[in-house]
């Protein structure tokens, strides 16, 4: 059945807020999962309904390795958003994809090492499929977003996540391009990895900053470059989201990823924790409901 558009918006490095929103409001939303990176504010373009919650925080005070990506997920989820839309900015391992171009990733390797990675656990397990990790359509609507913006957009891309906060190594870096990765960054996983298992079609907007360390003869980056380039593509990424709302259909058809959890829980009823049922009310309620 068709329903309505909520897009969740996840603002990485550079996108704090979004004061483009109509009725426009600030609430507060619990997760049992800890507490959220920043304010979720939520509002209207047009009249679709958007809730924005600041990746960083407000001011960037929480790095890549702290954020607590399973409460940013389970508050949107609590929010009744129905996609994500997720804004990074991203470092190049390919000559063809320039600082100042935007990349709709849609494959990811997940080379981070100390976040939790799943809202599953002992006492409930749970296997979702992440073969395709980013929704289809979500991805080509925000690629055609960002062209209509004005930027200069690459749709697909692999995406290598590290765990940082300090760049790349030269060797890491010429590692990463070897296994085939086309941007870098330090947020997207476990972030794409948990939208999955909430049943949230997740799409990536990467915003190119730098060419990582890969280029010989070259300086290897650093804040400043990425800084700099940030502050250039914020206006672009503000405007690709104003795009993306007046490119949405109408009424949104579902997707195969509302029912992600289907047939994904494996351990059998009268073995559940309850104290983890009780806090996968929000995420897993749907499958889990009546247990």
């Amino acid at each position: 059945m068709s329903g309505l558009w909520h897009i969740g918006v996840i603002g990485g490095s550079g996108l704090y807020g979004f004061d483009e929103l109509d009725e426009r409001q600030e609430i507060a939303v619990e997760s049992s999962f800890g507490e959220p990176s920043g304010p979720v504010t939520t509002g209207l373009i047009g009249d679709v309904r958007f809730t924005f919650i600041p990746r960083h925080g407000v001011g960037h005070k929480i790095p890549p390795s702290d954020i607590n990506y399973r409460a940013n997920i389970d508050v949107l989820k609590r929010c009744n958003v129905t996609d994500v839309l997720a804004i990074s900015a991203i470092g190049s391992l390919s000559e063809t994809l320039e600082p100042g171009h935007f990349v709709s990733v849609n494959q990811f390797i997940d080379q981070t090492k100390a976040r939790p990675a799943s809202f599953f656990g002992e006492g409930l397990v749970a296997h979702v499929s992440l073969a395709d990790p980013t929704c289809e359509r979500l991805s080509a609507l925000a690629a055609n977003a960002a062209a209509a913006a004005g930027a200069n957009v690459h749709s697909g891309g692999c995406y290598v996540a590290i765990e940082g906060p300090q760049f790349s190594t030269r060797a890491e870096s010429q590692l990463y391009r070897d296994f085939g990765g086309h941007v870098i960054g330090m947020t997207a996983m476990p972030e794409a990895r948990l939208a999955r298992e909430a049943e949230l079609p997740y799409a990536l907007l990467g915003m190119v900053t730098d060419y990582d360390s890969w280029r010989e003869g070259e300086p290897g980056v650093s804040a400043q470059d990425v800084f700099s380039t940030m502050g250039s593509n914020a206006n672009l990424a503000r405007g690709a989201i104003l795009k993306f709302a007046d490119g949405l259909p109408e009424t949104r058809d579902p997707s195969p990823i509302d029912t992600a959890l289907d047939g994904a829980i494996a351990t059998a009823a009268d073995k559940r924790d309850p104290v983890l049922l009780a806090k996968l009310g929000a995420v897993a309620g749907r499958v889990l409901a009546g247990v």
